[in-house]
């Protein structure tokens, strides 16, 4: 498998590049290219994790057919034989990592879902018993099951850090009608995805969801329940109390903190042994959750 940093390395020109993605602006349509680029602390790694980028291409894949009944999106091919030229040409390089899309005009939210105590959240309920200033009950405990999931939405930020913000705020950013559709989206596309999960062996503790608009009409877009978007977690291994281990980049942050570095540019350098862990953590998750699908994708993985 021929790991991508970079479309440049094609011979192609992206419009945008971002820690991840590449994209090409094509009118009414983006081509976008998942790369094996891996970031931490919003720093971009040097070294790549070959295949990272076909597994969240695949994986995202697999929740927007699994939910398309219920929300439509963006998705017109994932078959890069189908690419406009010049992209056609490279199939082989782009294959299993790129989708071709509708271009939707983005609704400016990250719709959040919290189904467990898990991270920041776990930080703000040790301080006052809130998530993103939802009061919570009493005796929760690291990587406890929420009562009930619970939306917590923030800005999508171009540039900085996202913001956590009120409900109440994202009816003045789009209005009452598409907050409420799109909060209730989440909710109900969380709540399916983790029951999938499960099934599966896998808890989903938390993700992120973005919409677009075309035609007045709500469409899913981006990525869907990735370990890039989403915290998961091997149901086994769940014990409230303790961090459980996760299928992210939670390997690759762990050893960073160990490292005197200040987690601004340049990044230090990373040992094989680590690429090759958060390589297989991304590639098992999948395996659980799609396995057709894993095998259908297998030769870009």
């Amino acid at each position: 498998m021929n790991a991508l940093r970079t479309t440049r390395d094609l011979g192609l020109s992206p419009t945008y590049e971002g820690k991840v993605r590449d994209m090409f602006d094509l009118g009414d349509r983006y081509l976008i290219v998942a790369t094996d680029r891996i970031s931490a602390f919003d720093v971009i790694m040097d070294e790549l994790v070959p295949g990272r980028g076909s597994v969240l291409n695949v994986m995202s894949l697999g929740w927007f057919e699994r939910f398309s009944e219920r929300v439509p999106n963006h998705i017109i091919t994932a078959d890069a034989t189908e690419f406009p030229e010049p992209y056609c040409h490279h199939a082989e390089a782009l294959g299993g990592r790129s989708v071709l899309v509708r271009k939707a005009e983005r609704l400016p939210l990250e719709c959040i879902v919290r189904g467990y105590v898990a991270g920041s959240g776990w930080k703000s309920y040790q301080k006052n018993r809130t998530i993103c200033g939802l009061e919570l009950p009493k005796g929760l405990q690291m990587a406890s099951r929420l009562p009930q999931p619970i939306y917590t939405p923030s800005t999508k930020a171009d540039e900085g850090h996202d913001e956590n913000i009120p409900f109440e705020k994202t009816v003045e950013l789009i209005g009452a009608e598409r907050a409420e559709e799109v909060r209730d989206l989440s909710l109900e596309l969380y709540r399916r995805g983790a029951e999938h999960a499960l099934a599966h062996g896998v808890i989903l503790a938390d993700t992120k969801f973005e919409f677009g608009v075309i035609d007045g009409k709500t469409l899913l877009i981006d990525e869907v329940l990735t370990p890039d978007s989403s915290r998961f977690w091997p149901a086994a291994d769940h014990r409230p109390g303790q961090e459980p281990p996760s299928w992210d980049k939670q390997i690759l942050r762990n050893h960073l903190s160990t490292l005197d570095w200040n987690h601004e540019p340049p990044p230090p350098e990373l040992p094989r042994r680590i690429l090759e862990k958060t390589a297989e953590r991304y590639i098992e998750v999948l395996n659980m959750l799609f396995p057709e699908l894993a095998a259908q994708w297998e030769k870009y993985l």
